[in-house]
């Protein structure tokens, strides 16, 4: 698998798949990997250059002791799209994906981005004091700080591989396919509570209501009925972004925070669906 070394020494797998279509960059969420989009890697890159990319400590990148935040994660993405020459791209975030992209345009603006696709992500995870209970329902958030603490100081002690499973258990239904679930732990076990603890709480900190207007490229926001992340905050997401569309997999179509692995043949239909409209 190819890698490139990012400007503070980091080496960093990634994958370049797909021809002469446009680059269709596809970033994972926390604590998962690239092979998240196994399914994208032969569905969209018929007619795209599908880019994939694990964040450092995640998968088959290095596992360095710096750089758990998410403005550097969103640098490391920016080095890459420098790496392979790429000015434009199209660009899909799932989950804390969409966060590095919301970053990357909160800090240069959208114009690599030629279409933008944001996957199940609240624009605020933690409901902060000086949010109103309206603000924190519309935008979706998923703790309180003290919940939110809680949960690093699981992940960090001694029982964190338990707390790790539960946590993202808790992003599954009941009755969601074994085999998905599986995948997802194995993927979850590559990542080191050193790094996966500071870059989880980076992560939720965040507030990226503010950005959302100024995402002036066509985007795509999906949601689903039955995942943890609740379709009003998509709902929200998608009217706070000129001219977004929106699209909900309801839970005959594909369920959980994982529409690509439950469902990958609906999740690219409306993926294909998007980039060629």
């Amino acid at each position: 698998m190819p890698t490139f070394t990012t400007g503070d020494g980091v080496e960093l797998a990634y994958q370049d798949r797909g021809g002469d279509g446009f680059p269709l960059v596809l970033l994972p969420g926390w604590g998962q990997t690239q092979a998240m989009f196994r399914h994208q890697f032969d569905g969209l890159a018929s007619a795209h250059r599908v880019i994939t990319l694990d964040h450092r400590g995640h998968g088959l990148s290095a596992k360095p002791d710096h750089g758990y935040r998410i403005a550097r994660l969103a640098t490391d993405v920016e080095e890459l799209l420098d790496h392979l020459g790429l000015d434009r791209v199209d660009a899909l975030g799932w989950s804390m994906g969409v966060s590095l992209w919301w970053s990357l345009i909160d800090r240069s603006g959208t114009g690599r981005l030629r279409r933008f696709i944001a996957v199940d992500q609240p624009s605020a995870v933690a409901a902060v004091p000086w949010m109103s209970p309206r603000e924190q329902a519309e935008c979706g958030a998923i703790f309180d700080v003290e919940a939110l603490v809680a949960l690093g100081g699981s992940l960090a002690g001694p029982e964190g591989g338990k707390a790790r499973e539960d946590f993202v258990r808790g992003m599954f239904p009941a009755g969601a396919p074994e085999d998905v679930w599986e995948f997802v732990t194995g993927e979850l076990d590559t990542v080191p509570a050193a790094g996966a603890v500071p870059l989880l709480f980076d992560h939720c900190a965040q507030d990226w209501r503010d950005v959302l207007p100024a995402i002036d490229v066509p985007t795509l926001v999906m949601g689903s009925e039955v995942s943890h992340v609740s379709v009003s905050s998509q709902a929200y997401v998608a009217a706070r972004i000129p001219g977004a569309k929106l699209h909900v997999f309801t839970a005959d179509v594909a369920t959980s925070h994982f529409p690509f692995l439950v469902n990958p043949p609906a999740f690219n239909a409306v993926v294909e669906e998007f980039l060629a409209d």
